[in-house]
């Protein structure tokens, strides 16, 4: 999938129907012109079962496992599924005003987990979960630590080195807060000025290369997550905070003052999110890549958006009011993990 395009249909397959890229992908077969074209009237009276079958086809893909992986033997003994979550990262994954770990993926988690209970004919599986950082996420997968990271992680090629992704459930880029009352446009604004961003992040990494590329003599800042990166530019200890645009959004509805700070800029980059998982782990990847995609065919995961970004939340009871955009849209017609180089 190295050849495709981020750009609004470009990267589309258009002559293959829904159902026929969705079974692509699960299958992994090709599919020829030929065999998705609806030639006959007749043919496109039965298109509207198509939706249908590949509900059925997905729920009875998976068979009960004869062996499985490390995790999920490590799943089975234990009768707990680990599940890495973060501090701050709006409408992810978060603690809310009791302390509690919420979030639109850790929502997503908790349906993965469900199957991961049923392929393993289990009674019962508890979640159990621990807070990770955006610096050791990846080693806390790596080394076992946990089992899924429920969160707002980038799926590159550099990560997939170490560990592995699912289906993608959110798609954004990375853009700048700054406060209300700050002139700064864009990225160009920020020449000789302080820009902040989290240790370990893909974003830090990309303003760092525009630094350099552009020569615009901006300082770099590192804050150890989004909450204190935040806090630097209110505190007008930076001048802006370069983060995935959606968590920006997501920490400003949090704010007490949220009036005081604003998004600005055009995408520095593109970021496909997804679930990490271990690498090298087949069995239990399968049953997560089926489950993403089955709740996606079905739409249970636009149900699970919609609560998120689109209804009010905790803390504050504040809506994001972010519906879908046409970047996730688009792909999730041919949901698959694997994603453009970014």
């Amino acid at each position: 999938m190295s050849g495709m395009n981020w750009t609004r249909g470009h990267w589309r397959p258009h002559t293959l129907t829904r159902c026929a890229c969705v079974l692509q992908y699960v299958n992994h077969k090709p599919i020829h012109k030929e065999q998705t074209m609806l030639k006959k009237p007749r043919a496109r009276a039965k298109w509207r079962l198509l939706p249908l079958i590949c509900v059925g086809t997905l729920l009875v893909g998976l068979t009960p496992l004869a062996n499985a992986g490390p995790t999920l033997d490590k799943i089975r003994q234990s009768g707990k599924i680990v599940l890495g979550h973060r501090e701050s990262s709006v409408p992810f994954s978060y603690m809310d005003g009791n302390k509690r770990p919420v979030g639109y993926a850790l929502d997503l988690c908790l349906k993965l987990a469900e199957a991961v209970r049923k392929q393993l004919d289990l009674k019962s599986l508890t979640p159990e979960y621990v807070m990770v950082t955006p610096s050791n996420r990846i080693t806390m997968v790596a080394e076992g630590k946990i089992d899924l990271e429920c969160g707002s992680t980038t799926n590159n090629a550099e990560r997939r080195e170490t560990v592995a992704f699912t289906v993608p459930h959110y798609i954004t880029g990375a853009r700048y807060m700054v406060r209300s009352d700050s002139r700064i446009t864009d990225i160009v604004g920020f020449e000789n000025k302080r820009m902040v961003s989290t240790k370990g992040t893909t974003p830090l990494k990309a303003v760092a290369r525009a630094n350099r590329e552009r020569g615009l003599n901006m300082v770099l800042q590192e804050a150890p997550d989004h909450a204190r990166a935040m806090e630097m530019v209110e505190k007008n200890e930076s001048d802006g905070f370069v983060m995935d645009d959606v968590l920006l959004y997501g920490l400003i509805a949090s704010n007490p003052h949220p009036e005081k700070l604003k998004v600005v800029g055009k995408f520095l980059t593109v970021e496909p999110l997804a679930i990490m998982l271990p690498k090298n782990d087949p069995e239990f990847k399968s049953i997560l890549d089926h489950e993403m995609k089955r709740l996606i065919v079905t739409r249970e995961a636009n149900a699970i958006y919609d609560q998120w970004f689109m209804q009010p939340i905790a803390p504050r009871n504040t809506s994001l009011n972010l519906p879908m955009n046409y970047l996730l849209r688009d792909f999730w017609k041919y949901p698959t993990d694997q994603v453009p180089a970014v």
